[in-house]
C-alpha cells in the first residue's frame, strides 16, 4: 500500500471516529468541552509515560480517559456552585490540566518520551512508518489498528446506547423520569470522547482531533434535522476533509493535518452559506420571499379597501416604498393576474385579486 493511501485512510478513520461522538457534543452545545478534553488528556498520557515508562495503548487510553472524566467532573463541580458559568468553568479547568501536562513534557524529557510539538501538532505523514507487531508478527499499520478499533467501538457505543443518548440529549428530564440516568450517559459519552481523543493523538495531534470532533458534526447539523442522517453526513464530511486535505497539503507543500482541518472549515463555510435548510443564502431567500408576500398582501388589502384602485405615487406614499420596491410589487401582481394597470396608470384588482385580498383579510 502506498504511503499516500495510508495517510488518507488514517485521516478518514480519525474523521469517522471523531464525528460519531462529536455529533452529540454539538447537539448538547458542549463543543468547547470537547476542546477541553482533547487538550487536558495530555496530562493522562504523560502520567502513563512518567510512571510506567512504557507506551501501552491500553494504559494510555485509561490514563487519558481518567483525566477526561476528571475534566468533566471539575467543570460540573465548579458550575454547580452557581458562581461561575459553564463556559468560564471550562476555561478555568482545562488550561490548568493542560499546562500541567506541558510542564511534565518539557521538564522531564528523560522520563517522558514525548515533546510538546509532537503532542500539539502531530504528524500524520509518519503514519506509514509505524507498524503494529504482536508476538513477533507484523500485522500492518498501527494507525489502522488503533483508529479502526476506536471507530468500531464508537460505532458500537452509539449503536447500543442510541436510544439513551438521543433521549438524554434532547430531553434529559424525560430520560430521568423513565429510568435512564442522564448523568451516567453523560459521563459515558465523555469517556468515549476521551478515548477517541487519545487514540488519535499519536497519529494526528490535538489540533486535527479538535477540528474533526467539532467541524464535521457542525457541518452536518446545518444540512439535516435527522440524527441518523447527521451521523452519516458528519462521517462523510470528515472523510472528505481527510482526502481533500491531503491533496491540498501536497499541492502547497504544507502541513497535512493543518490542510485537513482547513478543508473541514471550508466545507463548513459552504454548508453555512448554501445549506437548503439552515444556510445563509436560503435564509436570505426565504426572508426575501416573505417580504414579497407581505408587500403583495398590503397592496391587495389597500386596493380592496380603497374602491379597488390606486396609482403608483399613492402606493409609495402610503407604504413608504421606494420606486424599485413599488415597481417590483405591482409588476409581480400584474404578472400573476391579481392586478391590472389601467390606461391612466392606476392599478385595480381583478376577480382573482379580489379573492386573494379576501384571503389576506381572513388571515
Amino acid at each position: 500500500m502506498s504511503s499516500e493511501l495510508v495517510v488518507i485512510i488514517t485521516g478518514v478513520l480519525v474523521g469517522a471516529s471523531c464525528a460519531l461522538v462529536g455529533c452529540f457534543l454539538v447537539l448538547r452545545r458542549m463543543a468547547l468541552l470537547g476542546d477541553a478534553i482533547s487538550h487536558s488528556v495530555l496530562l493522562g498520557i504523560v502520567g502513563v509515560f512518567f510512571f510506567t515508562g512504557g507506551r501501552s495503548a491500553l494504559l494510555m487510553v485509561l490514563g487519558a480517559g481518567a483525566v477526561g472524566l476528571l475534566t468533566v467532573s471539575l467543570v460540573e463541580l465548579i458550575n454547580r456552585t452557581g458562581r461561575v458559568r459553564e463556559d468560564a468553568a471550562i476555561g478555568l479547568v482545562f488550561p490548568a490540566l493542560f499546562s500541567l501536562g506541558v510542564i511534565f513534557v518539557s521538564r522531564f524529557p528523560s522520563r517522558v518520551h514525548l515533546d510538546v510539538e509532537h503532542v500539539l501538532y502531530g504528524e500524520i505523514a509518519y503514519a506509514p512508518f509505524y507498524r503494529f507487531e504482536l508476538f513477533g508478527l507484523d500485522l500492518g499499520y498501527r494507525s489502522f489498528w488503533m483508529l479502526g478499533i476506536m471507530a468500531a467501538l464508537d460505532l458500537l457505543f452509539v449503536g447500543l446506547f442510541y436510544k439513551e443518548l438521543k433521549l438524554a440529549t434532547f430531553d434529559p428530564g424525560l430520560a430521568a423520569a423513565i429510568g435512564f440516568s442522564p448523568v451516567v450517559i453523560h459521563y459515558g459519552l465523555m469517556a468515549a470522547v476521551s478515548a477517541t481523543t487519545v487514540v488519535a493523538f499519536d497519529s494526528v495531534g490535538a489540533i486535527l482531533v479538535v477540528a474533526m470532533l467539532i467541524v464535521p458534526p457542525s457541518t452536518a447539523y446545518l444540512l439535516t434535522d435527522r440524527l441518523t442522517t447527521m451521523f452519516a453526513l458528519a462521517v462523510g464530511t470528515g472523510a472528505a476533509s481527510a482526502v481533500g486535505g491531503y491533496w491540498l497539503a501536497r499541492s502547497i507543500d504544507g502541513s497535512i493535518a493543518g490542510a485537513m482541518a482547513t478543508v473541514a472549515g471550508l466545507l463548513f463555510v459552504a454548508a453555512f452559506l448554501l445549506s437548503p435548510l439552515h444556510g445563509l443564502v436560503a435564509r436570505l431567500l426565504r426572508l426575501r420571499h416573505l417580504r414579497r408576500v407581505f408587500a403583495r398582501g398590503l397592496l391587495l388589502s389597500h386596493l380592496e379597501g380603497h374602491h379597488g384602485s390606486a396609482d403608483l405615487a399613492t402606493l409609495r406614499c402610503r407604504f413608504l416604498w421606494n420606486a424599485r420596491t413599488a415597481a417590483a410589487v405591482t409588476r409581480g401582481a400584474v404578472r400573476d393576474g391579481l392586478v391590472r394597470e389601467t390606461t391612466s396608470g392606476a392599478y385595480t384588482l381583478t376577480e382573482q385579486g379580489r379573492g386573494a385580498a379576501r384571503d389576506v383579510a381572513a388571515g
